[in-house]
């Protein structure tokens, strides 16, 4: 089983790239902002230490994290948002090396696909076989945040500001794909690098 990393900045396009991979080939695929968001439930390890971090104010009526108000608290505040990610990137690791396990363990799959924005800087260069760098240009990306998630340009520039540069990426990345073009043009490069 080949373990890949597929990382890129925001609106680069990771989503169709891994619905295109997840039918046409027999893998398993995890991106972290899912599994963060299972392990925030309440019961889970990274539930309590976020409320104990952060108040009985980010919660919703029904005791589970509300995502807007917990974003609301940390984005304003730089260490705040560094001790939520020292609390939920370990924890995230920890969960994709137990599904990695589990998968190699089953024997059906040919690949597991780890997707996350932080790919590099939480060093998953170390658990991965290759790490796959999905590009798009600025302006393309900022085009489709604002069509598809309708993000302000504010909230975009925030949002780049904190991600890396192209050449970081370029610099760790074993395979580059290019997304500006037409999805058929990103499906005939993900062929290649596969081997169809």
């Amino acid at each position: 089983m080949k373990i890949i990393g597929i990382t890129g900045g925001v609106g680069s396009g990771k989503t169709q790239v891994l619905s295109y991979i997840e039918k046409h080939y027999k893998c398993r695929i995890v991106r972290s902002d899912e599994t963060a968001h299972l392990l925030y439930e309440p019961g889970q390890e990274c539930y309590k230490k976020l409320v104990a971090l952060l108040g009985l104010e980010i919660l919703a009526e029904d005791k589970t994290i509300d995502k807007g108000k917990m974003a609301a608290v940390i984005f304003s505040n730089k260490m705040l948002l560094e001790r939520v990610n020292q609390i939920v990137h370990p924890e995230v690791k920890n969960y994709i090396l137990r599904q990695i396990e589990y998968e190699k363990g089953k024997g059906v799959v040919d690949y597991f696909f780890i997707e996350a924005a932080l790919l590099i800087e939480e060093h998953y260069d170390q658990i991965v076989d290759e790490l796959w760098y999905i590009y798009a240009d600025t302006q393309i990306r900022e085009k489709r945040l604002v069509e598809n998630r309708q993000y302000s340009t504010q909230k975009i520039a925030y949002i780049m500001e904190g991600q890396l540069s192209e050449e970081e990426f370029r610099k760790h990345c074993q395979v580059v794909i290019s997304n500006n073009g037409s999805l058929e043009e990103t499906y005939k490069q993900i062929k290649g690098i596969m081997g169809d």
